[in-house]
């Protein structure tokens, strides 16, 4: 019986342990503040798939002529995907349709891209959509950006 008690502590302690580091982690990589909720889907299909599939939630992140992306449901401390401004063209906006609905947040709009010749597409708020399209557009002198 005791060793039982003991078993469930241990488990229950290293459940609450985990959550702890998960928000932590969170925390973190919204402490410089110039974060968004992000969803994306890496590599996505010519055509609109509004199947819902291979979209993963995140947080995005400015970081100078960089968006880092992170997974939220992951413990590592660095960025899934990294996407440099001057590499980044915008093909197309769009409202989630079917499944699709399902799989993003509320008030999503999805923005479809291309990065390093890789289709792409991200979920963002409409506010967040405005604030991204801007910084794009605010590229350094010389670089050139494709907005659509």
């Amino acid at each position: 019986m005791a060793l039982a008690l003991t078993v469930c502590g241990i488990v229950v302690a290293l459940v609450v342990i985990g959550l702890f580091v998960f928000g932590l982690r969170r925390r973190l990589i919204q402490r410089s503040g110039g974060t968004f909720d992000c969803s994306l889907r890496w590599d996505a299909p010519k055509e609109a798939d509004t199947g819902g599939k291979g979209w993963s939630y995140g947080v995005a992140r400015y970081s100078g002529d960089r968006v880092e992306w992170y997974r939220v449901f992951s413990y590592s401390p660095r960025p899934r995907r990294v996407l440099e401004r001057s590499a980044i063209e915008v093909a197309g906006r769009r409202l989630p349709d079917g499944e699709e609905e399902l799989a993003l947040l509320s008030d999503a709009v999805v923005l479809t891209c291309l990065h390093r010749g890789t289709r792409l597409e991200l979920a963002m708020s409409d506010d967040a959509l405005t604030g991204f399209l801007a910084w794009l557009e605010a590229a350094p002198p010389g670089q050139r950006v494709n907005v659509a």
